[in-house]
């Protein structure tokens, strides 16, 4: 026995050790998107801050493709020393509610390390469009079963199934407008082709600004700083919708706990500095922080969630 626990101390010992050390040499922030979505936003929020503190170049890496597979999966298979990290979103969870087989497991890949922050999906109609709230958008939507479009930035994605949820919750019968991104959504929602939209609020407001559209509602708790007037979901009638887009930090299944450690805590004191507060409050992000074990709940939750959509509204991959 006393054997063991020596063994185990030098074990220990020699983790604490590497994770002091820790990193080594440049690190990657992989984001499994475009540049410009909240994964993306934070990751290079994080950037500045991370390298000064360490001392060792930081690279921001967007691999998209495959509605955020093809970088998911690059972390999955890469080395599990804590240099190369993913930055991901609420996408991770309804791709394993649309995808049972994906090329890496959402379960058993991944370590979480932590969430980085909350951001609200806001409904939004054609500014000639005549509802004027959630209620009347629904109230047209039932006296024209089928009749009205509500388009997405593409099938699964959690534009797509969180309008389904609205609609189960509402009992209406739009009709559902794929897109191969967010510049089409755009584009036929300003010219009246589609009739309602759930975007990304950072995505939405300026649209909302130039008069161009017209935001409903916040899928949130809280009304957003930069449009006051606009009620959130609750407020609408539907308590049980709140959607907002996270954004998470996850590594390689493998990462040593040390190491996981380490970086959470350095990104939590990052995450506690004021100008990081405000860059973060200009694009209506809620900073979260915290232990890894609160991104792990909320994946499994959405997972769970996400897939008895999928299951309820028989959607199907492209």
């Amino acid at each position: 026995m006393a054997k063991l626990i020596a063994g185990v101390a030098l074990l220990c010992a020699a983790v604490v050790g590497w994770a002091q050390d820790y990193p080594t040499r440049t690190i990657v922030f992989v984001v499994p998107f475009t540049p410009g979505t909240n994964a993306d936003s934070l990751a290079r929020l994080m950037q500045p801050h991370l390298s000064q503190r360490w001392g060792v170049p930081i690279v921001v890496e967007n691999k998209p493709g495959a509605s955020g597979i093809i970088g998911i999966d690059a972390v999955a298979k890469a080395n599990p020393d804590g240099h190369t990290l993913l930055f991901t979103s609420t996408a991770f969870g309804t791709l394993a509610a649309m995808n049972p087989k994906l090329p890496y497991d959402p379960d058993k890949s991944f370590a979480p390390v932590m969430l980085l922050g909350t951001s609200p999906l806001s409904l939004v109609v054609p500014n000639n469009f005549p509802a004027q709230t959630v209620k009347e958008l629904v109230d047209e939507a039932k006296k024209r079963p089928g009749e009205l479009n509500y388009a997405s930035a593409g099938t699964g994605s959690v534009f797509h199934l969180s309008m389904e949820l609205l609609q189960h919750e509402a009992g209406t019968r739009m009709i559902h407008v794929p897109y191969k991104g967010t510049q089409g959504v755009i584009n036929d929602l300003i010219a009246g082709h589609v009739q309602a939209s759930l975007m990304v609020f950072q995505t939405a407001l300026p649209l909302v600004q130039s008069g161009r559209a017209r935001m409903l509602a916040v899928m949130s708790s809280r009304r957003a700083q930069a449009l006051p007037d606009v009620p959130t979901i609750i407020e609408a009638g539907f308590p049980n919708l709140i959607v907002e887009a996270w954004t998470g930090v996850m590594v390689p299944a493998k990462t040593s706990p040390a190491v996981i450690a380490k970086f959470n805590a350095e990104v939590n004191k990052v995450l506690a500095l004021e100008d990081v507060k405000a860059a973060a409050a200009r694009i209506d992000v809620t900073l979260a922080g915290g232990a890894p074990e609160t991104l792990d709940a909320l994946v499994k939750r959405e997972i769970k969630q996400w897939t008895g959509v999928v299951q309820r509204a028989s959607i199907k991959p492209e």
